[in-house]
């Protein structure tokens, strides 16, 4: 099966601390790649020891971190620093009794302190729960009671005390509240005094004693971070990931993200979704490249763009909804000639956002997929030409394949199932299973199959493109029709911002297909029938006429979840109860 490349893969000069990990790091095919990529596993792996600590040794004055906030505050880390400033604060959290296995959510936005802290709860074997500040006092007290937190680490700020103090009647493991505060232009962090029964980050930390490696030695299969699903429907499951999680992710910044130590590096993610450790952590720093982070508090395609060309940004991943925002401001106005690579994931590329920003950019948006649950499972690499829309290859650290529903596999051009086989020994980035619920673990990974829950179908190239979730494919007339192939047709239109496919209970047609339509500001004066029949004509013109919406819905904003995710469900269940 070709993969429809031609140009070998990048050499990799030297051996960088995270090249340490591969067998082999040079490759002269996509062949020898797939062949041959395999990882050196040590007996007792820990990222901020074996990888970070290790790049202060040999690379002590390398920039690991440039962070900057909308406040004007900037703060540049060499490896050096993060692991000094990373060991106080693991000194500093076993003074508060925090220690191996205890499970620590981090609410933390982006502040800088995230990084640091991420990194002092590797060294001492905490189980780290990362999570947005847009949880409620409901969504806290699940997770306290579900995982038995034992710590909560947050920003200080009103709503997000407001809803962690609310909670703690009702969460009775949490002994210790660990407010982290703002930092300010002149490099002074905020002054008011932390809420009552918070202990006080910055005016602590360093009042501890120096710091000293525990005793203990993790296994790898250790649990070592844990992440609440998102929730498209039903109540978050939480992932567990044990200590080569971390590991998984080399291939995530090497390859996909194609870094190295000259790279600066920016991936849009809150840290308290799971997109943070993709690309604002693992990858970034097994490559050795730096990792730039403006921590801000409302999107703005403008200031972001400002930002990247302020600081010359070599390398940049986001969502699609980012590139959507950014491909509708002048382009031209900004200096964008720093920027190298540019990569996406988190949801489906349409093709026409991918066509648009290579026309202003010269830049070709190198897709990925993966979970929650996973590293990156498919990817376009930089050895391959991407074709718009497409998620790429199976990374070769696992071995994909799609399935029938009756579990058969499926031709080239057939759609079915994402599936990981895993065999007699779980890959590297694979989670162990969803933590407290083995029912639901079994449901996802029996037989030696792991079930994405996602459709697919893969083309003559070994190419794979993405369908929807398999609970959103809709069944009209005897056709099966993604949610996603609509969806990118939709967007071909100037007037559509973002869209989301959804079936109707239909009597004739058991479903049919309805779009609800965030429209362009220069568009919503302009919403009504008319624009209507416009958006139907224009889908039958571009994809297959069956496939078109019946039904169309202008909306102001889409439901997501709360890391970003389009809840289809939502909006099924809102057409159901007819509101």
């Amino acid at each position: 099966m070709s993969n429809g490349v031609s140009a070998p893969l990048p050499h990799r000069e030297g051996q960088g601390v995270g090249l340490r990990f591969l067998k082999q790091t040079s490759f002269t095919s996509v062949e020898d790649y797939n062949k041959h990529l395999e990882f050196i596993i040590p007996e007792h792996f820990n990222f901020a020891y074996d990888v970070m600590d290790q790049w202060a040794l040999e690379k002590p004055e390398g920039l690991a971190l440039l962070w900057t906030n909308d406040k004007g505050a900037e703060i540049r880390a060499t490896f050096a620093q993060l692991k000094e400033q990373s060991d106080q604060a693991a000194s500093y959290l076993q003074t508060l009794g925090i220690g191996k296995g205890d499970p620590v959510m981090l609410i933390l936005k982006r502040r800088y302190e995230w990084w640091v802290v991420m990194l002092a709860l590797c060294k001492i074997g905490a189980v780290v729960i990362p999570a947005t500040h847009m949880l409620t006092k409901k969504d806290i007290i699940y997770r306290n009671t579900r995982a038995s937190v034992k710590a909560i680490i947050c920003v200080d700020d009103d709503y997000v005390v407001s809803q962690i103090q609310a909670a703690r009647a009702d969460s009775p493991t949490v002994s210790q509240y660990i407010a982290v505060r703002e930092q300010q232009a002149d490099g002074t962090v905020a002054g008011r005094p932390v809420p009552d029964g918070f202990h006080d980050y910055q005016a602590e930390w360093m009042q501890a004693p120096p710091f000293q490696r525990p005793d203990f030695v993790n296994d790898n299969d250790d649990t070592m971070l844990m992440y609440f699903t998102s929730g498209t429907s039903g109540e978050p499951k939480m992932v567990a990931h044990d200590y080569l999680y971390a590991m998984g992710h080399l291939t995530t910044g090497v390859f996909w993200h194609n870094l190295h130590e000259g790279s600066l590096h920016l991936t849009v993610a809150d840290t308290g979704w799971g997109k943070a450790v993709w690309g604002k952590f693992y990858g970034q720093w097994f490559a050795g490249a730096t990792v730039f982070v403006f921590d801000h508090e409302k999107f703005n395609a403008d200031t972001l763009l400002r930002q990247m060309e302020r600081y010359r940004v070599t390398s940049f991943c986001a969502p699609p909804t980012i590139y959507r925002f950014m491909i509708r401001e002048d382009l031209s106005k900004y200096d964008l000639s720093s920027l190298e690579y540019c990569c996406t994931a988190g949801e489906a590329l349409n093709p026409a956002v991918f066509e648009k920003f290579y026309e202003k950019t010269g830049i070709k948006m190198m897709e990925g997929f993966g979970q929650t649950e996973t590293t990156m499972t498919l990817g376009t690499f930089p050895w391959m030409e991407p074709k718009p829309g497409s998620m790429g290859i199976p990374n070769a650290q696992y071995e994909i394949d799609l399935l029938r529903a009756d579990g058969t596999p499926c031709e080239d051009g057939e759609k079915g199932e994402i599936v990981v086989r895993v065999g007699s020994k779980k890959p590297v980035g694979l989670f162990k299973g969803y933590y407290r619920d083995e029912e639901k673990t079994r449901e996802a990974w029996h037989d030696g199959i792991y079930h994405t829950g996602d459709m697919a179908w893969r083309d003559e190239d070994g190419y794979y493109w993405f369908e929807g979730r398999i609970d959103d494919v809709i069944k009209s007339s005897g056709y099966r029709i993604g949610p996603f192939e609509v969806e990118s047709a939709l967007m071909t239109h100037p007037a559509v911002v973002e869209c989301a496919i959804t079936g109707v209970p239909d009597d004739v047609r058991g479903m049919v297909v309805k779009a609800t339509v965030v429209l362009g500001k220069e568009w919503k004066d302009k919403a009504g029938e008319e624009l209507v029949k416009e958006l139907q004509q224009h889908v039958k013109h571009v994809t297959a006429p069956y496939k078109y919406p019946r039904i169309v819905e202008f909306v102001d904003e889409l439901p997501k979840t709360i890391s970003g995710k389009i809840r289809r469900v939502e909006i099924r269940q809102k057409d159901a109860e007819g509101k």
